[in-house]
């Protein structure tokens, strides 16, 4: 069927480095993850100290997109290439970028003072940049807004780009500035973007949204999974985006029309926070659900259609076997 919602994939985001160089260690492919990791480097180092949100598999940044005149999957209208998100400003993925050095560093892996140098710039641009609206992880069309989870994810970039010069991995000039704004970060996040009516941190300041991408907080430790309200978040998430084993990525508007299937990596999120939480039955028992959804071959599409559990978008699509493998590592690191 037609719809809005159909977009061209076939690029490397940022955000998935990150989980795509924890799930290499976390299956021992050391030298996938280190490959993997340089050509990150590479890709990145064409719009430095600016992330682009994806490359081209060639590590090239040229993805314009445009609509072809053809009928596409069983008429799903329009057909494009090349994906526009690749203009907005996304801030998550500075999070992403300097969490993929950080497991990278403490894997083993060899940074040089060049490669430093680059990490430490980005940490700066994150100091200048943190304060600005931006179009989330989810990509939306609408207006930029202050996303939680972009503020959240600031952070994290703060803080690893903190441990790598505490390790004298990058240069520690600019030590001292990148631990004053992230108490600032967290300050924004603690004050704006939690709401004590829906006791549970929202999708953007302000506002009385969810939105699934919070669980990430407890995933990449914005903060402790056990912590009160992060425990109430995973919660909240789970009882109003959630459908059975499923849950939807957001509540509100986002500049789209046209409706979406549930959101399959949320899921696995949801496991992972839970696992990380302490609950470990709940996240053995869900696991057990999602895995039950796979199709014959053990793959996932990007959305299930919750009442007839039929696939949408993408298959397979990278992100739900990488949130698979980190759920599952998660589980076993918390029955041990």
């Amino acid at each position: 069927m037609s719809g809005e919602r159909n977009w061209d994939y076939r690029f490397c985001w940022i955000r998935d480095a990150a989980f795509t160089l924890d799930a290499f260690f976390n299956i021992g492919c050391p030298h996938e993850a280190d490959a993997f990791f340089w050509w990150l480097l590479h890709a990145s180092q064409l719009t430095h100290p600016r992330l682009q949100v994806l490359y081209r598999l060639d590590g090239g940044a040229d993805v314009a997109e445009e609509s072809l005149g053809l009928s596409g999957y069983r008429g799903s209208r329009p057909v494009r290439i090349g994906n526009e998100a690749h203009e907005q400003r996304q801030l998550d993925i500075y999070g992403d970028y300097l969490q993929t050095a950080w497991l990278y560093q403490r894997a083993g892996g060899r940074i040089d003072a060049d490669t430093g140098r680059r990490l430490a710039e980005t940490a700066d641009l994150v100091c200048r940049s943190w304060r600005e609206p931006d179009s989330g992880i989810w990509e939306v069309r609408s207006a930029r807004a202050h996303f939680t989870h972009s503020k959240m994810m600031c952070w994290v970039a703060l803080d690893r780009a903190a441990r790598l010069a505490g390790t004298e991995h990058i240069p520690s000039e600019h030590l001292a500035h990148w631990r004053t704004e992230a108490v600032a970060v967290r300050d924004f996040v603690e004050h704006r973007c939690w709401s004590e009516r829906m006791r549970s941190y929202v999708r953007f300041a302000e506002s009385e949204e969810l939105d699934a991408s919070l669980l990430l907080a407890a995933v990449m430790g914005y903060g402790d999974a056990r912590e009160q309200r992060l425990t109430s978040t995973i919660e909240a998430i789970r009882h109003e985006l959630g459908n059975g084993p499923l849950l939807y990525r957001y509540s509100g508007e986002d500049g789209l029309g046209g409706q979406e299937g549930s959101f399959v990596c949320c899921s696995f999120w949801l496991v992972e926070a839970m696992a990380r939480g302490g609950h470990t039955e709940k996240a053995t028992a869900l696991m057990d659900e999602l895995v039950g959804l796979a199709n014959d071959v053990g793959l996932y599409a990007e959305e299930i259609e919750p009442e007839t559990g039929a696939f949408l978008g993408n298959l397979p699509q990278g992100l739900v076997h990488l949130a698979l493998i980190s759920a599952a590592t998660a589980i076993a690191e918390a029955q041990q």
